[in-house]
């Protein structure tokens, strides 16, 4: 008899499925039946928010939904802050959990890891959650899941398996055929009546966000053709590389940029929330479109949110970029443009603003003069702040973390494991302090167990440097910061790591280059001992 379990794994083999993350437990060893004689393969966290978070990571790199298999109720509980970061920033994530049998769903009478409501639970992180009622249902419920991952914005999908289901008899299933999905191209139409706007502007802007990683190509050409000064969202770090005459960088929340978007006459916005952890990360509520504004986004309800646009147009950002693309001709970047001169003068004035983060910009450059193709993959800490205002990388999908949106800690470590596993050619670090690795320290283990080289960057500040800082300006009486720090180079190499605390440029550039391929390497960098060249 092949059961449902089984017939799941089969299913997801067949449509591309290659990396699984999750913990089994007595609710779910009925779905690992089916395991060993697949070709997919099972990482296993140390936490159930590991798991989230590396199927995360591995999501973001790789393009296609990170899968986990959860247990029933703490485990439910445990996933749910990583799905709440993929939900925020729009990330693939399938999620199949168990579930009590259907008599005793909702019963309340003690069962093991029994929950009033597991889908109620889901629902606020989820696209959509669904309870499994039988069998044949199986390959229309993944089915929805794909097309919310593949057709429109892709966002976690939660599936729960009643433990009577799962060991059910599926002998009489074949793995369905994949869908094909499209995301819905825009109206030709309002195309080219943005066209019309943008060729009359005299002071453009173009906003691209997340959205638009898989448009890489388009969007240099576009940014060139209209010969507009360029801001990206974190989330869209390397559509345009470091050096384009066009690029603003990721800092809106900076005064001359605030300034170039109080200006601008013509606002093109794709693929982007607008949200204020890209647009006004200190919080004040000074940054402004007073322009005409266009908003193109794959969600109908967002292009409605934060900003009212003048014309709002729904479709794919890559299809959207075609289209207007065939409204203009093409043209090279130079620096002699008006666009790249009206860029020029704003960069002038970021580097300014910049001139006291001399030690962040050179501690970036030592990194990428020894790993050029290095991946950075980042949690809620200083080296992260400080990054998504300097670091320009050539290529999407190699800046991510989680100061954005939902701004969950601890996400650094276990998502740098799902990257490295998506992708394991590329160098991959992970950009963690010392109080947000305590989080998920224990994912250590995991990425040892499983043979992941990746460099995690320690940035040792003894407590919660960036919130102490926060209070202080404030005037809070700092409490609760300071907090003890033990010795994690020692718990590093407890787990089986590699361990080093950098003592300068040159001794981080030989741990660099010199770092394990199979096994993590931790390399702390003091704050209180700042490099020096």
């Amino acid at each position: 008899m092949t059961t449902c379990g089984e017939f799941l794994v089969k299913q997801l083999e067949a449509w591309g499925v290659d990396t699984v993350f999750g913990i089994p437990g007595v609710h779910t060893v009925e779905l690992y039946r089916g395991l060993p004689s697949s070709s997919i393969r099972h990482i296993t966290p140390r936490h159930e928010q590991g798991a989230g978070f590396m199927a995360d990571g591995y999501a973001r790199v790789s393009g296609k939904p990170g899968v986990c298999f959860i247990i029933t109720g703490p485990g439910i509980t445990n996933i749910l802050t990583a799905m709440g970061q993929a939900y925020a920033d729009s990330i693939p994530m399938l999620v199949i959990s168990s579930v009590n049998e259907r008599a005793r769903l909702g019963l309340g009478k003690g069962y093991l890891h029994e929950l009033p409501n597991q889908r109620a639970m889901t629902a606020g992180v989820t696209a959509f959650s669904h309870t499994l009622m039988s069998v044949d249902e199986l390959p229309g419920v993944l089915a929805r899941a794909f097309a919310v991952f593949e057709g429109e914005r892709p966002r976690p999908v939660h599936i729960e398996l009643p433990l009577d289901i799962i060991t059910a008899d599926a002998t009489h299933m074949t793995p369905a055929p994949r869908p094909t999905v499209r995301r819905p191209a825009p109206n030709r139409t309002l195309i080219r009546e943005a066209a019309g706007l943008l060729r009359q502007a005299e002071r453009p802007l173009l906003l691209l966000g997340g959205g638009c990683v898989a448009a890489e190509s388009e969007a240099r050409a576009l940014a060139s053709a209209l010969d507009i000064p360029t801001a990206l969202t974190i989330n869209a770090k390397g559509l345009l590389p470091p050096g384009h005459p066009l690029l603003l960088g990721s800092n809106q929340s900076l005064r001359p940029v605030r300034d170039l978007a109080l200006e601008a006459d013509v606002v093109l916005a794709i693929g982007t929330e607008l949200g204020e952890t890209d647009y006004d990360v200190v919080f004040d509520g000074d940054f402004r479109l007073p322009g005409r504004l266009i908003r193109i986004d794959i969600d109908a309800q967002q292009l409605q949110r934060n900003f009212t646009p003048h014309l709002a147009i729904q479709g794919d950002a890559r299809v959207a970029m075609r289209m207007l693309l065939a409204e203009f001709d093409p043209r090279e970047a130079n620096t002699s443009s008006p666009g790249a001169r009206r860029t020029a003068a704003v960069q002038a004035r970021l580097n300014q603003d910049f001139s006291g983060w001399a030690h962040y910009r050179q501690l970036f450059d030592c990194i990428l003069d020894a790993l050029p193709d290095a991946r950075f993959v980042g949690d809620s800490t200083q080296t992260v702040y400080s990054g998504n205002h300097l670091v320009e990388l050539d290529g999407t999908r190699r800046w991510f973390n989680a100061s954005t949106g939902y701004g969950t800690l601890g996400y650094g470590l276990p998502a740098a494991i799902g990257a490295k596993l998506a992708e394991p050619t590329r160098p991959v670090i992970s950009l963690m302090g010392d109080g947000g690795i305590q989080f998920t320290i224990a994912e250590l283990a995991s990425a040892v167990e499983a043979r992941v080289g990746i460099i995690v960057l320690l940035w040792n500040n003894a407590g919660y440097g960036e919130i102490k800082r926060y209070m202080q300006r404030r005037d809070i009486t700092p409490i609760a910061v300071d907090i003890y720090t033990p010795d994690l180079l020692a718990i590093a190499r407890g787990f089986g790591c590699a361990a080093e605390r950098a003592r300068d440029h040159a001794h981080l550039t030989e741990l660099l280059r010199s770092a394990p391929h199979d096994r993590p390497l931790i390399i702390e960098v003091q704050e209180a001992a700042p490099f020096h060249p």
